[in-house]
């Protein structure tokens, strides 16, 4: 089983220079590819001149995340990918149990392994923790963070489990699939491409897993900062993107609905925050979502039949108003 590593870089020049080290150092024998995404800094000298073992593939145009890879992994060989973030440093023996776990049983199609945060190495990472859920009304969590509150790792999520998604931050997925399915939908752009790629393979039939045996860390923030309104826009427009493209028919827009009227609390939210860049984002993620509807409504199959997609009720309840901050709160395994 060949497998290809593969970072999508954007103008990170620095982040290169630091974390791709660790990438060649602890996986020796994998080919390591990256896909440059039009950077403007050093980012093409520093391959040349550092990494010139590492394959590299430059892109015309800056097509974000989903892009970029959909337009890099045409161009790659190989029976796994392994997409990681240009900000993640592996460590030794990472990628032996996911390779392995995949190898040994052909029903999975994607994994993840525990993401921790590199700046506290004891608690784990927003972007992916110890795999991802959704709630009933398609709120993202993980387990080891819900919404703002990260665990720290005390080893209890150490285990190999199905999930819902995998993060975009670092997941290995069969070629094959990936094709099968059209990559991830570059009308997103960044941001929850992955929960949507990973619904729709499930409702193909494909396993999600993550296996917490194998440990990496993740930077976190490096392209777009939670800072950033941009952000904040892209977020509440790919869920619902997300939601719309992926939810049975009969409960689409009931769920619609509500997460437009929570959307909105959001907002006002945002503003007594003294947020208003991303109070705004949010009314123009509707915006977005309202003039994209009929395309994205027309990327539903046929007869769209959706796996239960959802692990507890809300989180939004559960978080804010029951207080509870662990995902062992919300939900009984």
């Amino acid at each position: 089983m060949k497998v290809a590593l593969v970072i999508l870089n954007y103008n990170g020049a620095s982040l290169l220079s630091k974390y791709l080290p660790s990438v060649l150092a602890h996986s020796q024998g994998t080919e390591v590819w990256v896909i440059d995404n039009a950077s403007t800094d050093d980012s093409a000298r520093v391959l040349e001149e550092e990494f010139p073992q590492v394959n590299v593939l430059f892109n015309s145009e800056n097509n974000g995340y989903a892009g970029g890879y959909n337009w890099g992994l045409t161009q790659i060989e190989a029976d796994v990918y392994g997409l990681l973030n240009s900000d993640l440093q592996v460590t030794s023996g990472w990628l032996e149990p996911l390779a392995y776990m995949m190898k040994e049983n052909p029903e999975i199609s994607i994994v993840q392994p525990k993401i921790k945060d590199l700046k506290k190495p004891e608690y784990f990472e927003y972007a992916g923790a110890a795999g991802g859920f959704l709630d009933r009304l398609g709120y993202p969590f993980c387990r080891g963070r819900v919404f703002q509150s990260i665990e720290t790792d005390l080893g209890q999520y150490n285990d190999t489990i199905p999930v819902f998604w995998a993060t975009g931050a670092c997941f290995l997925v069969r070629s094959s699939v990936f094709h099968e399915l059209g990559g991830f939908d570059a009308d997103y752009f960044a941001h929850q491409e992955e929960i949507d790629f990973c619904w729709r393979a499930q409702n193909q039939g494909h396993q999600v897993w993550y296996n917490g045996q194998s440990e990496v860390f993740h930077l976190g923030g490096s392209t777009l900062s939670n800072m950033n309104p941009r952000k904040t826009f892209l977020n509440f427009r790919n869920s619902l993107f997300t939601l719309l493209k992926n939810t049975a028919k009969p409960e689409v827009f009931a769920l619609l609905f509500a997460r437009m009227v929570l959307d909105g609390i959001a907002a006002v939210v945002f503003l007594l925050q003294r947020k208003p860049a991303h109070s705004w984002a949010v009314f123009r993620a509707h915006l977005a979502f309202y003039q994209s509807c009929r395309s994205m409504w027309a990327k539903r199959g046929k007869s769209q039949k959706s796996v239960k997609f959802y692990r507890t009720t809300s989180i939004v309840w559960l978080h804010y108003v029951q207080q509870i901050r662990e995902y062992r709160g919300l939900v009984k395994d």
